[in-house]
């Protein structure tokens, strides 16, 4: 490839990036843009090749997950995260193979199409609920969760397909593959607990530049490795090559450095994709049957989400909102559909309608997400239906008879300081909050306790608001705190209500749309140093007999 071409190709990346995020999109859309107007323009000829280059960010991209994920993960994901994952991803499939056999793909296509839809796209969730500051949330917890799962379950396809080939598997084919694959497991387990450790203390770790550029020779060199004498994939080897230094102490290190090279690489990936819509021909033959798997991934997976959460006794919110974190394919399913076609099972055309779906889908469900408020606010008496009359989202302790009490939203540090003052107070209190280990441990000391997400007037309902004399938040998210707001001053603008944000400018919307104080934490920090200085003045033995104290204090709680 030239100069020019390279040149050309990453000023367009940045122009349809620069578009994308205007348009609030995920950046994949925009690369994916930027390779279908290469396609159709024409603009660089025949002689230019992304397809190399974007599987060294495909390499990067597994061998990144790899070097983050720990098997202590699983145990942390917890039983609805595994259920709704694995379950989804079941149902999808199912669905999506008879929706592609019944559109005249064959059974080996169906196969490769029906998984691609089964995957939601955990980078692009994880930025949304970010941006939203939902990822401690209830939904945003059990959002991430099951897209784990997802991750592992594409993780596993990807192995056995990476032993397959062009041809046949038989029982022996695959015992061999599980051979291969159960050695390099042991080799990587090795490296993991013994050599790199020694290897990178004594003589790498010193150096960030020789950091960076062995392990990143060990990835793509390990990647070939795999890829070429042992028969199996650049994907696997990149993310087995991630897992052998996934106990480094200097993963985290290694891992900021990769990102923005896999970045680089990933974006000439989906660029190649993007090339490939066009050139696999027949674009508006392939459009009526992409917008029917689109329409399916963007409805069918949020209800079959709400349906499995539902089931599991979430109240509709949380299911709605978790639900629409799967309305829109993954990159994994684009890395699926390109080793599809290169071990010759899938067609350039399957490939294309794919990257039609997948275009449509991130750009819809973007909207989707963003504006999942107000979809929630139409659609919240028809989800009744999902809902079971025995709610996981209730009570630990039951909050009836309780009055003039405080309902404290959020009980994990700021909050159990509160809940203690407040009890030697001897002032009732009735907590609401959305992490599981909260609130068992909460239960387990007897306090009053709900679980579920305080944004939902029947949760706040259950808490007694009505009755209660104030309502104190200690979650600094503004979209949660300003929802909560709403909530009180529908019901009783005169209660006391006490909040807490990270931004002097979320303050000042909060005390306009009618809270009672707002609590800005790095304000208050300058505030109290002010404080101690208009009574310590600059007496050294006063401000260290203070600090003692505090240092006590903060022992005891």
């Amino acid at each position: 490839m030239s100069f020019f071409a390279l040149s050309f190709i990453l000023v367009l990346a940045g122009i349809f990036g620069i578009i994308s995020k205007l348009l609030r999109q995920p950046f994949l859309v925009g690369y994916l843009f930027a390779g279908i107007f290469i396609g159709v323009t024409g603009l660089l000829g025949e002689g230019v090749n992304l397809e190399s280059l974007g599987k060294i960010g495909v390499t990067l991209l597994l061998f990144l997950l790899g070097m983050e994920m720990k098997i202590s993960d699983l145990a942390l994901l917890g039983r609805t995260s595994v259920i709704t994952g694995l379950g989804q991803i079941f149902f999808t499939s199912t669905v999506g193979f008879i929706l592609a056999t019944l559109l005249g793909f064959g059974t080996v296509p169906s196969l490769y199409i029906a998984v691609a839809l089964s995957f939601s796209s955990t980078i692009i969730m994880v930025k949304l609920l970010s941006e939203k500051k939902d990822l401690a949330s209830l939904y945003g917890k059990i959002s991430v969760g099951f897209l784990l799962v997802q991750d592992i379950v594409a993780i596993a396809i990807l192995i056995v397909l990476s032993g397959v080939g062009t041809g046949s598997m038989g029982a022996y084919q695959f015992l061999i593959i599980l051979v291969k694959v159960a050695l390099l497991i042991v080799v990587a387990y090795i490296l993991h607990r013994k050599a790199f450790l020694l290897l990178f203390e004594k003589l790498v770790a010193d150096s960030a530049e020789l950091l960076f550029m062995v392990s990143i020779a060990w990835a793509l060199g390990f990647a070939a490795f795999v890829a070429g004498p042992l028969g199996l994939t650049l994907e696997i080897g990149g993310f087995l090559a991630g897992l052998t230094l996934s106990g480094l102490p200097e993963h985290l290190q290694i891992a900021s450095k990769t990102r923005p090279l896999r970045d680089f690489f990933l974006t000439l990936f989906f660029m190649y994709l993007g090339t490939e819509l066009l050139l696999g021909g027949g674009f508006s033959a392939l459009l009526p049957s992409a917008l029917l798997l689109s329409i399916f991934v963007l409805v069918g997976n949020p209800v079959i989400v709400l349906m499995i959460l539902g089931f599991m006794g979430y109240k509709k919110r949380t299911s709605f909102m978790a639900g629409l974190t799967v309305a829109q394919i993954s990159e994994f399913s684009l890395i699926l559909m390109a080793m599809g076609k290169s071990l010759g099972h899938v067609s350039a055309n399957e490939v294309s309608m794919i990257v039609i779906v997948g275009v449509i889908t991130m750009t819809v469900s973007t909207y989707m997400i963003m504006g999942s408020e107000r979809l929630y606010g139409k659609l919240k008496n028809v989800l009744r239906v999902f809902e079971r009359e025995n709610k996981k989202e209730e009570s630990a302790a039951k909050s009836e008879n309780i009055k003039n009490h405080v309902v404290l939203v959020g009980c994990d540090r700021t909050g159990m300081s509160i809940d203690n003052y407040l009890e030697r107070k001897g002032t009732p209190v009735v907590i609401v909050d959305f992490n599981p280990q909260v609130v068992r441990r909460l239960a387990a000391l007897n306090k009053t306790v709900i679980f579920g997400d305080a944004t939902d007037e029947e949760i706040l309902r259950e808490a007694g608001i009505d009755e209660s004399s104030m309502v104190i938040s200690t979650i600094n998210n503004y979209a949660d705190n300003m929802a909560l707001l709403d909530i009180i001053n529908k019901l009783d603008t005169s209660k006391i209500s006490i909040f807490t944000t990270s931004r002097k400018r979320e303050a000042i919307k909060l005390y306009e749309a009618g809270a009672g104080y707002v609590v800005v934490p790095e304000i208050v920090a300058g505030e109290y140093i002010k404080h101690l200085l208009r009574i310590y003045s600059m007496d050294k033995q006063k401000f260290n007999n203070a600090g003692k104290g505090h240092f006590l204090r903060l022992i005891e709680r």
